[in-house]
């Protein structure tokens, strides 16, 4: 029997992907030679038009994806559906997205699988959003707390752009978004989840909430974006009792050029974005072994005001 062709199969069920010829109401990312990049959606009738002279809409839809096409004015581009990377830089934003090699590195790290129920707070601009809805698929649930309103509809936008709507008109199934405070909404939901995704300014505060919430085994991960953020929640953590010895991180992308017998780093590099810190959630009664550490001299001592780990006692003043 003869494998279906894949460029002619039923897109994948909420998964952002789409095949075959490209279709009016679709997003496409248009490249020129310089790597500038454009992006805009589909609409038969309308042009589009930058410092190269136009392009007609009609001339790209029906073709398959992956073809260069030439603009009134001679310039070339390179046309493609955007990917979901691609789509997360560009997208309009209210808050500052999650780039791309932190939701990657919290989808496979933080272990997000088909079927799990992720919460996020908060949703921002949707960017991570995105990644989880794709990780935990259609079976799955996110459910994603955002204070603020102005975000919230940013991010409704960005989810609904990237994944589209069923024939009702109605966004991913997987996805339930409210405007509020998680450390208040989310005791009164009284839900249990399996992962925690905390992207918010004092994730320390949610502890508390977040450990009430994860089923025994869950994983909490905090995103922040300073050393003092990062030392809060970590020692928050520990003070708690209730989570294992947390793992901070971070990741740096470094691109590289490569030509012929030249080979070296690239010019460009995505540094610094944000730290991540995780840590699995015991049993209810369970904590984890207490671990011996020495600490670095001076580190809790008296010019330190965050949360103290079991048995590290106040260092003295210097005279």
């Amino acid at each position: 029997m003869a494998e279906p062709d894949p460029s002619t199969a039923a897109d994948p069920a909420w998964s952002g992907v789409h095949r075959g010829p490209l279709r009016a109401g679709e997003w496409v990312r248009l490249v020129d030679g310089k790597g500038r990049r454009h992006n805009f959606c589909l609409e038969p009738g309308k042009r589009f038009f930058s410092n190269k002279g136009h392009l007609d809409h009609d001339e790209l839809i029906g073709r398959e994806e992956g073809f260069t096409v030439t603009s009134s004015g001679g310039g070339e581009y390179l046309v493609f559906r955007p990917l979901l990377s691609e789509f997360v830089i560009s997208m309009p934003r209210g808050a500052a997205v999650i780039y791309p090699k932190d939701a990657a590195q919290i989808v496979a790290l933080v272990d997000v699988f088909p079927g799990a129920h992720v919460v996020e707070a908060g949703a921002g601009s949707g960017a991570l959003t995105c990644s989880l809805l794709r990780a935990v698929g259609p079976e799955g649930r996110v459910t994603s707390y955002e204070r603020r309103e102005e975000f919230a509809e940013v991010a409704r936008r960005n989810v609904t752009q990237f994944f589209g709507t069923d024939e009702e008109g109605r966004s991913h199934p997987a996805w339930t978004l409210h405007v509020g405070d998680l450390a208040e909404l989310l005791p009164q939901s009284g839900e249990r989840c399996d992962r925690i995704v905390l992207d918010m300014l004092a994730p320390w505060e949610c502890l508390d909430v977040a450990a009430d919430a994860l089923r025994p085994g869950g994983i909490v991960c905090a995103y922040v974006a300073t050393t003092t953020q990062l030392s809060r929640f970590v020692e928050t953590v520990r003070v708690h009792g209730g989570f294992t010895e947390p793992a901070a991180w971070e990741s740096l992308v470094r691109d590289w050029h490569v030509e012929g017998l030249a080979v070296r780093p690239g010019h460009s590099m995505i540094g610094h974005t944000a730290f991540l810190v995780t840590a699995r959630r015991m049993a209810p009664g369970q904590k984890p072994p207490l671990k011996r550490r020495r600490p670095a001299p001076g580190a809790y001592g008296p010019d330190y005001l965050g949360p103290r780990p079991p048995g590290v006692p106040a260092e003295p003043a210097d005279d």
